[in-house]
């Protein structure tokens, strides 16, 4: 592997960062959003069948909010009837959707870093062919052209490592990139549509708690 990066040359260097960076963003969004931290199945029906007769203390709706995003937003909902019994139905509405637009931006934490190294890793690589084909055409200028025999062969071998080297690496680091972002984003986009529903039907139980 160590005489593949000293074959690809320098511009390998920012394609290894971005290889980093691209596989610790995965594997934190991969642990972040997972099911039982964003949306628990029954908790909804959860915070619905424990608020029947009334609204929780504030010590329940904490351990609420604590149990994942979607309870934080539940929460939301019974705080603002804790603060205000009387609460009118904009009060409420806008309460869940301030929480809900910070839902979706602790969602979509980092996918545009992600984006970033799969659109940039191909270019990256793209600059180390580049610089691979100036080394090649160095290489043949030194000795009078492009003629038969001429040039340095060490020279030429090692612009043509460049140049393959850097842009294999390129699209290695870009693919991957490219797929996670896009199977996270579908992932995003579900657990948004299920928060969404949730806060709707959330709130017709909030207005009844309220009469």
């Amino acid at each position: 592997m160590f005489s593949i990066i000293q074959a690809a040359g320098w511009p390998i260097w920012p394609l290894i960062a971005c290889s980093i960076l691209g596989l610790a963003l995965i594997i934190e969004r991969l642990l972040s959003l997972k099911t039982d931290k964003i949306a628990p199945p029954q908790l909804l029906e959860e915070a619905i069948m424990a608020s029947r007769t009334g609204v929780p203390t504030a010590q329940v709706v904490d351990q609420l909010a604590d149990n994942s995003v979607l309870g934080g937003l539940l929460a939301t909902g019974f705080r603002t009837l804790l603060k205000n019994p009387q609460a009118s139905e904009d009060e409420l509405r806008s309460g869940l959707e301030s929480a809900g637009r910070l839902a979706a931006a602790q969602l979509q934490k980092y996918l545009a870093a992600l984006a970033t190294i799969a659109s940039a890793a191909p270019l990256l690589g793209l600059l180390g062919t580049v610089i691979g084909m100036i080394e090649i055409f160095g290489s043949q200028a030194g000795t009078g052209g492009l003629a038969p025999g001429g040039g340095n062969p060490e020279q030429l071998a090692h612009g043509i490592s460049i140049a393959l080297y850097n842009t294999a690496f390129g699209l290695m680091v870009a693919i991957p990139a490219l797929i996670f972002w896009r199977y996270f984003r579908s992932r995003v986009d579900a657990y948004l549509l299920h928060m969404e529903v949730a806060a709707e039907r959330f709130a017709h139980h909030l207005l009844t708690l309220r009469r």
